[in-house]
């Protein structure tokens, strides 16, 4: 016991120095939870643009501590798996924060659609998803609605399998097209610039985007599918580029100007915010910046403390 109170003192002493409180600090940053803000609409209406969020960085094990803003790994991956102590794998359904394939310093939030084996079929506003560990239809009925279950290429797969669970998930675009169309002009214009291949299914009469996704891989696709970049075009996310797994929002922020939400400037168009806002006055009118400006940098006091794993199954709070 007396020993147990000396090293509570000493640890008193340790943590109270300015050393003590950068070396807490770092290791909680490196170890345990991280702050993050969401910058873009990839995935809304689950996450918002200026959602302040904490993530835990040892649901997938613990990753390789990087320098923070600089993003320079500190210790070499000895495991050549990225990360310290390997843990579980992202599982189907999970919100993931993880380092981009192409850009690796820059961390993406998106939600992991299928893992390793599972084969996709992507359609204007309809994912299909081939699992690849239910290998028989009474298995594949015991988990989704008979009417999500179709028969194309000789498989079972199942249409939007996470939508009715997840109120966020929509497809509602930025722009005056859809990532359907998106994933067409990409592919016509540089092969390179798209993850999945095109394929002609028989039992639809037309062409749909395919992929399988690779061993101890991920696929991620924001929840706002028509407005997000994603593994569709960069490609299925490996387990070295996994960091951890978002928990709480600790601050949620209106920040963005009229200017931004109208135009688009910062990839923050965001016309059915306005709509709501200005429900009976034109959104590109005087009248409406001044309602819109007005928002700004107001607190989302519905959304402050509150756990992803918990708002995520609940009808979005705006």
């Amino acid at each position: 016991m007396e020993s147990f109170k000396k090293f509570l003192s000493v640890f008193s002493r340790f943590a109270s120095s300015w050393t003590g409180t950068i070396i807490i600090v770092l290791f909680l940053i490196f170890f345990v939870a991280q702050s993050f803000v969401i910058p873009s609409g990839s995935m809304k209406r689950t996450q918002l643009i200026g959602d302040f969020l904490f993530a835990k960085k040892f649901s997938y094990g613990i990753p390789i501590p990087h320098l923070p803003w600089l993003e320079i790994p500190l210790l070499q991956d000895f495991n050549n798996n990225g990360h310290l102590i390997e843990g579980p794998r992202p599982i189907r359904e999970d919100i993931v924060i993880f380092r981009n394939p192409h850009t690796p310093k820059i961390h993406f939030v998106k939600r992991c659609v299928a893992v390793g084996g599972d084969e996709i079929l992507f359609d204007n506003k309809k994912l299909y998803i081939h699992f690849h560990e239910l290998n028989d239809e009474a298995s594949i009925k015991a988990a989704y609605p008979d009417a999500n279950i179709v028969t194309l290429k000789g498989k079972l797969w199942v249409l939007n399998p996470y939508m009715s669970k997840y109120p966020g998930i929509q497809y509602k675009p930025e722009y005056d097209s859809n990532s359907f169309n998106l994933l067409v002009g990409h592919f016509q214009a540089d092969r390179a610039s798209v993850d999945m291949s095109p394929v002609y299914v028989n039992e639809l009469d037309k062409n749909l985007f395919y992929k399988k996704v690779e061993p101890d891989h991920f696929y991620m696709i924001g929840d706002n599918r028509d407005n997000s970049n994603d593994s569709r075009f960069w490609g299925s996310v490996p387990y070295s580029l996994v960091v951890g797994k978002p928990w709480l929002i600790y601050m949620s922020l209106e920040f963005r100007s009229y200017e931004w939400v109208m135009n688009g400037k910062g990839g923050s168009k965001d016309h059915d915010k306005l709509s709501r806002v200005c429900p009976n006055i034109a959104i590109n009118s005087s009248e409406c910046e001044t309602l819109w400006n007005e928002q700004r940098y107001t607190i989302r006091w519905g959304r402050v403390g509150r756990r992803i794993d918990s708002i995520q199954l609940e009808e979005p709070i705006e």
